[in-house]
């Protein structure tokens, strides 16, 4: 394996509207909407794309609704770099989220918090300060 462990990640929803609404407020970013792979095997398939840039490092990755995929329960944890995850982690409530984990130190690695979403999804905020 070469690059970037991870290339691509998803996290599955139920109400994409409200994911959006989340993620838009607590990282301070807009999601784009993608559109669905044509071939009618996905029909009730919906996207939208978190912002990315190829040329540095990260991985891109899009929330998606599917009524085939439920959200929720998963043991996969995605980690959104910030510049200092205490000031995301403080949107999250008010974003309908919960915080699991406050902001700490993972030593020489910098900090995290855990929280999760409205789909009950958990996801980590993680900076160097």
């Amino acid at each position: 394996m070469s690059g970037n462990p991870v290339g691509w990640f998803e996290i599955y929803v139920q109400d994409l509207a409200r994911a959006r609404a989340f993620y838009e407020a607590v990282l301070g970013v807009k999601l784009e909407s993608l559109p669905v792979p044509d071939g009618g095997e996905l029909p009730d398939l919906e996207m939208c794309a978190f912002p990315s840039n190829m040329e540095t490092y990260g991985a891109p990755g899009a929330l998606v609704r599917s009524g085939s995929v439920p959200s929720g329960g998963n043991s996969t944890v995605v980690y959104f770099s910030c510049e200092d995850c205490a000031q995301e982690e403080s949107r999250v409530a008010a974003a309908g989220g919960q915080v699991r984990r406050g902001k700490m130190s993972i030593g020489r690695y910098g900090f995290i918090a855990l929280v999760h979403d409205p789909d009950g999804n958990l996801i980590g905020l993680h900076s160097l300060r």
